[in-house]
């Protein structure tokens, strides 16, 4: 038996999707969040270690990908990391900066969940949990959802069910899958924010595992100034994951390993301390293991003293520019996001309406928009859920 119709349906009880309905609900909207897992807000509850990276001070739309790069800037420019704190301090939630203008709850991620639960309880949020979303249909100005047992109806459809990245939470490619049935095009995804692997003869760094350092890390045009960790697979660490957003695979990542050492520093070592070890003079700017390990590829194991200064000048140069060539990344398993998804030339950027289904909307990380590491990503879906919110 069908139920009457709702004024908006929403797929994905995640970040962006509780965001919407409730900016939807509280504006009068009978507003329905359906989900597959038993409970909303699970991938909120394990990002930031538990802590929720809920925003970040230095938002702006030029550190988010997207193959239309103005397209954020609308959503971003209306509903601002100033709006969620607001949000935030109104429920009496500690919080702390940490680096980089990343703020995080003193407390749990369990706040923010709840804190958008009661968002939602204020505008009469009804919700269908524990069920997948099964065949979903469009006609006469309505949309059909079935999910378990039961078919629900509503005027607007709201596609907030995120992409494939961390499958092992239930994630999947379903709004995409979804957007296609519409007609909606969709920009190819692949892993974001995710480590990298290293194979062939790189595979020899693999035995830093463990191994951290700050670099400058750069992929494309893009340069991140963070730690970057070796593993047994490969690369990982914020410089590395803030890069692979920008990787494409066959390219290298050149990675400055010693951003702090001035042009010449190796050569006035020598005359400073011509008896000293390569490896010793490389570990006041890097870690032992680190250091030895790259005296040992420099060829710069013994004394200085004995080293030419050219020989030096090329160490230096190989050191602020070495090139990892990824052998491709730890895929949507350990990816935080995702590059891609619907393409933004088939949405409004001021509501995240699709420009040709009537009712149709897609927020959040299933929309070709993708933030830096660090409170980016949940700050394009609070935005995101509002303009949708607001329009519906």
């Amino acid at each position: 038996m069908a139920s009457e119709p709702y004024d908006a349906i929403v797929l994905g009880g995640g970040a962006a999707g509780l965001m919407c309905a409730a900016i939807a609900g509280q504006r009068g909207r009978r507003v329905l969040v359906i989900d597959h897992a038993e409970k909303v807000g699970k991938k909120i509850l394990i990002s930031g270690g538990g802590r929720c990276n809920f925003t970040n001070l230095g938002t702006v739309p030029e550190r988010y990908l997207s193959a239309n790069p103005h397209f954020a800037r609308s959503a971003l420019a209306r509903y601002t990391p100033a709006d969620f704190l607001a949000l935030v301090e109104r429920y009496g939630i500690a919080w702390h900066e940490k680096t980089l203008g990343q703020l995080f709850c003193d407390g749990s991620a369990r706040q923010i969940v709840a804190m958008l639960v009661a968002e939602c309880d204020k505008g009469g949020v009804e919700f269908a949990l524990g069920n997948d979303t099964g065949a979903v249909m469009h006609a006469d100005g309505l949309f059909t959802v079935a999910s378990g047992d039961r078919t629900y109806r509503g005027a607007a459809l709201v596609i907030a069910t995120g992409g494939p990245a961390i499958p092992q939470m239930g994630a999947s490619g379903f709004a995409y899958d979804l957007a296609r049935q519409f007609g909606l095009k969709v920009v190819e995804p692949r892993p974001a924010l995710v480590p990298l692997t290293l194979a062939g003869e790189e595979q020899r760094f693999r035995a830093l595992a463990g191994v951290a350092t700050p670099v400058v890390a750069r992929a494309g045009k893009a340069a991140f100034r963070e730690a970057m960790l070796f593993t047994h697979r490969g690369l990982s660490g914020p410089a590395t994951l803030q890069a692979s957003s920008y990787w494409r695979h066959g390219e290298p990542v050149t990675v400055d390993l010693v951003p702090d050492q001035d042009a010449g520093w190796l050569r006035a070592a020598k005359r400073a301390a011509p008896r000293a070890s390569g490896g010793k003079v490389l570990a006041g700017a890097l870690p032992q293991r680190l250091a030895d390990a790259l005296a040992d590829e420099l060829g710069i194991v013994g004394e200085l003293g004995g080293q030419t200064d050219a020989k030096l000048a090329a160490a230096e140069q190989t050191l602020a520019a070495w090139r990892f060539t990824p052998s491709g990344s730890e895929g949507f398993a350990k990816a935080e996001v995702t590059v891609g998804g619907v393409s933004t030339a088939e949405l409004s950027s001021q509501t995240m309406a699709a420009k040709k289904v009537p009712g149709l909307y897609v927020i959040g990380e299933a929309v070709d928009v993708t933030g830096w590491l660090g409170g980016y990503n949940f700050q394009w879906a609070w935005a995101s859920g509002v303009a949708a919110g607001q329009a519906i």
